[in-house]
């Protein structure tokens, strides 16, 4: 499959809540993250292309203006994680604002692992 990522991929240090707003459900927890959307690790499945407003918990409320992100993401693949008792979800963003963009880019940087000497993780699926 031919990479279709415009943006590098961000792996957040920390792993934040991720929620369904319309049923209030845990959908798993934030892997990484980019402007253009993320990945998510958990219990259960997701159906490609299904739609969601996500909530996404902000870490460390006192550094962000508010202690989450609303967003709306479409679940753009679903895999097996390295544990087959967990998945690889990842969302792809609709558009978002300025506000929502600014939220993304301070988590990133204040969140994210080593920039310039990454971890050695496993392949997205999204990269096979």
């Amino acid at each position: 499959m031919n990479e279709r990522r415009k943006l590098d991929r961000r792996y957040l240090a920390i792993y934040s809540r991720v929620f369904d707003r319309g049923s209030g459900r845990v959908l798993g927890y934030l892997a990484d993250l980019s402007q253009k959307g993320a990945m998510i690790i958990s219990d259960n499945p997701l159906p490609e292309n299904e739609l969601f407003s996500l909530r996404l918990d902000l870490p460390d409320p006192p550094f962000f203006s508010a202690d989450h992100l609303d967003i709306q993401a479409r679940v753009a693949w679903c895999s097996p994680d390295v544990d087959p008792a967990f998945k690889n979800i990842g969302f792809e963003f609709g558009s978002i604002s300025e506000e929502q963009a600014r939220i993304i880019e301070e988590m990133v940087i204040a969140y994210e692992f080593n920039r310039d000497n990454p971890p050695n993780y496993p392949l997205s699926p999204s990269t096979l």
